[in-house]
């Protein structure tokens, strides 16, 4: 597994990055087999130490946790113990569903654009209506069942995921709904 672990205006020394590498190989290993990719950032924000952590599965599916702590290796052990509860779900839910992943997910590069608020910082609004793009980037897209874009939907704490369904090839939508449900958008083109 490559290993990642970074420090926003921290020194993060052999100690810390050990103990992330042991927990972090120990954690994938007993749930997922393994993981290509580990990207650990590590922050202050007033007197707490922050960590924002990210595991990157073979599969293509990836685990995310953020936690805050006193201690810079209390915060990593609270994110550790999400990505282990979230990858322990996974791991249940694939079982229940006798799915056995064994290709990596397919994406598709498509491009992704930021774009600038409407209005200024004074609340006046331009006079045309087109929004200014500030950045272009590529966005991958990647092609799963609507089941597995909830639980990854669910891994990554998003609040929305936008998927291409193998079934029929169009591009769904799925979110968290104000009540907590999940939402479907599996638009259908007539001619």
């Amino acid at each position: 597994m490559r290993l990642q672990v970074n420090g926003k205006q921290i020194d993060t020394g052999d100690a810390l990055r050990g103990h992330v590498m042991q927990r972090l190989e120990e954690t994938t290993e007993k749930y997922v087999g393994r993981a290509t990719e580990a990207v650990v950032t590590f922050s202050k924000d007033a007197y707490e130490f922050v960590c924002d952590a990210s595991v990157h599965l073979s599969t293509g599916m990836q685990s995310q946790a953020k936690a805050r702590s006193t201690d810079v290796y209390a915060a990593f052990d609270s994110a550790a113990d999400k990505i282990e509860k979230q990858l322990r779900r996974h791991k249940r839910r694939l079982k229940n569903h006798h799915k056995d992943r064994t290709d990596p997910i397919e994406t598709i590069g498509m491009p992704s654009y930021v774009l600038a608020p409407l209005a200024d910082d004074q609340g006046h609004e331009p006079e045309d209506l087109k929004p200014m793009i500030i950045a272009e980037t590529q966005t991958k897209l990647p092609t799963l069942s609507v089941g597995d874009a909830v639980m990854q939907m669910e891994l990554n704490h998003a609040n929305l995921l936008v998927f291409r369904d193998p079934s029929h090839g169009r591009v769904n939508v799925v979110y968290t709904r104000d009540d907590g449900n999940i939402g479907w958008v599996d638009p259908q083109f007539s001619a």
